[in-house]
């Protein structure tokens, strides 16, 4: 199996894409995890999920062209990228240090895209100069986490297109956009609200794991982690993971509501809310923020009940983030 890690440079890793995707006889291509939420996995992909997924992503966005690379290449998210800027027959455009007005240099020759995650995408739209630089672009694929609606609206009033994705390192990225599915990729919720993914960018197995294989592939289907709904026209609710729900004090919290609530005070500019073992409460629910800490659980028993609010905030300068952009859960827990 070809492994990409994330100790190899972009450049190297973009080679290694581009000569796998041509290849007669393609080795599987293994990814590791970001690991944001536990120990990373080691994800195996057919070249025929990749592909599949790009061609996809294609009809959906209803476009081709060149991708800009602001995503680490070893993670499925650039790897994504690199694949649907290679199959369209364009080497991806790098950016470095979110500097995507440097990367485009004198202005775009073909149709442009980018993939980002939502604390990229809020440090953009900090810069004047980097927003202008994204209007050149034809949509900005956004995931890897929740995407608060405030930022969503933000960009869109900056002339940006966003599309908010849903997927995972076993459905080759993104496979859900806006809410509804790509062609192809079948979804299910179990009866406890689990999201299943099915069709084919669906991953092989875990690489030296055969039972955590057989726990989450299961005829077919990607078993997530994720707990989901769908709205009265069909599309997916992503509720967040089966376990944000924790029992403090005897009472079920689900942090992800939490952790909407208080993005949506003035005060906050970003937060991530967890639950940490507690001999008193079992669970105790912390609150990381970047701002100020000004009344938040007296803000978030405005909406919910008082036993939600966070019984512990800690102010922190910025969230810590893993390669990927994405919010280092694991750091976060290790110091509340």
């Amino acid at each position: 199996m070809k492994f990409l890690r994330p100790s190899d440079d972009t450049v190297t890793a973009i080679g290694q894409l581009s000569a796998w995707l041509v290849d007669s006889q393609p080795e599987r291509l293994l990814i590791e995890t970001s690991g944001s939420t536990g120990r990373p996995k080691r994800v195996v992909l057919s070249r025929s999920a990749v592909v599949a997924s790009v061609e996809a992503s294609a009809r959906r966005l209803g476009a081709r062209g060149q991708w800009l690379l602001a995503l680490p290449a070893s993670y499925v998210a650039g790897v994504q990228v690199i694949a649907r800027s290679v199959l369209a027959g364009h080497d991806p455009l790098l950016v470095s240090d979110l500097d995507f007005a440097g990367a485009l240099g004198t202005g775009p020759e073909t149709t442009l895209f980018t993939s980002l995650v939502p604390t990229q995408l809020h440090r953009l739209l900090d810069r004047p100069a980097q927003v202008e630089a994204l209007r050149a672009v034809h949509t900005i694929l956004l995931g890897g986490g929740p995407i608060d609606p405030a930022l969503r609206s933000r960009a869109t009033a900056e002339g940006l297109r966003v599309v908010a994705t849903y997927g995972a390192s076993e459905t080759a990225g993104g496979c859900v956009y806006d809410g509804v599915p790509l062609d192809g990729v079948a979804l299910a919720l179990g009866t406890d609200g689990r999201i299943r993914v099915g069709g084919p960018t669906v991953f092989d197995g875990y690489d030296g794991d055969p039972a955590l294989t057989a726990e989450t592939l299961v005829d077919g289907w990607f078993v997530t982690a994720d707990a989901g709904r769908l709205d009265d026209d069909g599309r997916l609710q992503v509720l967040g993971r089966i376990d944000d729900v924790v029992i403090s004090g005897g009472v079920n919290v689900p942090l992800p509501a939490v952790a909407a609530r208080l993005r949506e005070h003035p005060g906050v500019e970003a937060v991530e809310v967890l639950g940490v073992p507690d001999e008193e409460w079992g669970s105790r629910v912390v609150a990381f923020v970047v701002g100020r800490d000004e009344d938040l659980r007296d803000w978030v028993a405005e909406v919910h009940p008082r036993s939600w609010a966070p019984r512990q905030v800690v102010v922190l300068p910025e969230l810590p983030l893993l390669p990927t952009g994405k919010v280092d859960r694991e750091c976060l827990r290790r110091s509340a």
